[in-house]
């Protein structure tokens, strides 16, 4: 799952943002990230991508990804919060840092055209067997997360403190990192002063890093509506209560929500992504089922959205006749919270980023969409963990300028034709990572 947003120049704000506290030189460490994606990051990346794995399911991602942090030198656990990992470094006083990726892929088939395009089949939690893929990025994610490790690990005379290497389930189920949090991952392994992490951006050219001081994800809901019906003949609905007829009026009265409910100023989304009722063209069904996915930047909206669901679900059914035992359900099945940076955090890294790569490298990130992201849990007001999130570019200008030009449309995330450019988006995804870390837990 990615988080929606687009790209501004740097130069209005490069000044205001001030000098990087960086001291590590940042041309030798981009010399030893291409050489490590040369022998070891760009093998490993082929074979994440070419064998993804379904959200609470990523059994061989974990262990592989284990065994790349313990081959580092570095404490692992295994199984935090069901597949997730964690690895430890301490390396004498100073702060706790926590870098975050998540692992999961999703369930479609690789329409890329890529010579290592995913073949993998999987059988979720529901019993289908699915097509997988990474379609998101998230193979980026991990070996970046090994080539941050492998670097960081030969470059302790140049930071001081605790890093935490969290690889993170389920992101796209947006479930995983809750999870790690119920298993007591900072209970057992300690509350981060910071935690940072980022995604690679299909729409932000490969060379460029983009970062918010605000919100860089909404909150996103599943919601679950089960419309009872009383059964009848199609011929003869006045003898029953029709579950689409009621369902239709329910999926209309949704809309009002944001129309006229919630502040103008306010973004919600809420869309009905999926209607299912019947069998046949002349039965009337005794059920309908609805699935939603419900999209604020508020929590305090988020909670009022939720109140008014419920009310226009149950209500449109009672002015249906329904009786009371027969009244739609409403359910809430998969959420994650709005998304967050903390603002003096973004201000002292997003200055790190224009430090490490330039002006002309960093792009301030402004949303444009209200996808969703669920690092969220880890950066909560009520955990108080100062979140960074950002962007890694995975697309080459080139093609960029191709679309514009009548050419291929750049594939979005979750598309079957997915792809970026991994050895530019690898390599720049570790050494901004390394940069955080040589700025939040210097040497002493």
């Amino acid at each position: 799952m990615r988080v929606d947003s687009k790209w501004i120049g740097a130069a209005a704000v490069a000044l205001a943002m001030g000098a990087s506290q960086a001291s590590a030189d940042t041309g030798e460490i981009a010399k030893a990230v291409e050489a490590d994606y040369a022998d070891h990051l760009g093998a490993l990346f082929r074979h994440f991508h070419e064998n993804p794995e379904l959200s609470f399911l990523e059994t061989n991602t974990a262990k592989r990804m284990a065994a790349e942090l313990r081959a580092t030198g570095m404490e692992v656990t295994e199984g935090v919060g069901g597949t997730g990992v964690v690895g430890m470094v301490r390396n004498g006083p100073g702060p706790l840092v926590m870098l975050r990726a998540d692992m999961d892929g999703l369930p479609l088939p690789e329409k890329s055209g890529l010579p290592y395009a995913s073949k993998a089949v999987q059988v979720a939690q529901d019993g289908v067997e699915y097509p997988v893929m990474h379609a998101c990025g998230h193979d980026v994610h991990i070996t970046s997360m090994v080539g941050t490790a492998r670097q960081l690990m030969e470059m302790k005379d140049q930071w001081s403190g605790t890093l935490m290497f969290v690889v993170q389930p389920a992101e796209e189920r947006v479930g995983g990192a809750e999870l790690m949090l119920k298993d007591g991952l900072y209970e057992r392994f300690g509350k981060p002063d910071y935690a940072v992490a980022f995604h690679v951006d299909a729409d932000l050219p490969t060379g460029k890093v983009s970062g918010s001081e605000d919100i860089v994800g909404s909150s996103a809901d599943s919601v679950d509506i089960v419309v009872p019906g009383i059964g009848a003949h199609g011929a003869s609905p006045h003898q029953g209560r029709d579950p689409v007829y009621i369902g239709a009026q329910i999926v209309t009265a949704l809309q009002s929500i944001d129309s006229r409910e919630v502040g103008p100023l306010s973004p919600v989304v809420v869309t009905v992504g999926s209607f299912h009722s019947g069998t046949k063209h002349n039965i009337i069904s005794d059920e309908a089922r609805l699935q939603l996915t419900v999209r604020a930047n508020d929590e305090e909206v988020r909670a009022q959205i939720h109140q008014a669901i419920e009310r226009i679900a149950v209500n449109i059914g009672r002015a249906h006749g329904l009786p009371e035992d027969l009244l739609p359900r409403v359910t809430r099945t998969e959420g994650t919270p709005v998304t967050a940076n903390d603002p003096a955090l973004a201000r002292r890294l997003n200055a790190v980023m224009i430090d490490a790569f330039g002006e002309d490298g960093f792009l301030p990130a402004v949303q444009t969409g209200m996808g969703a992201e669920d690092f969220a849990y880890f950066v909560t007001k009520e955990q108080g963990v100062p979140g960074y999130y950002f962007a890694v570019g995975g697309t080459p200008p080139e093609d960029f300028e191709a679309a514009a030009n009548g050419g291929p449309p750049v594939p979005s995330h979750h598309s079957p034709l997915f792809k970026i450019a991994p050895r530019e988006s690898v390599t720049l995804g570790t050494r901004a990572m390394i940069a955080a870390v040589l700025d939040l837990a210097p040497a002493k």
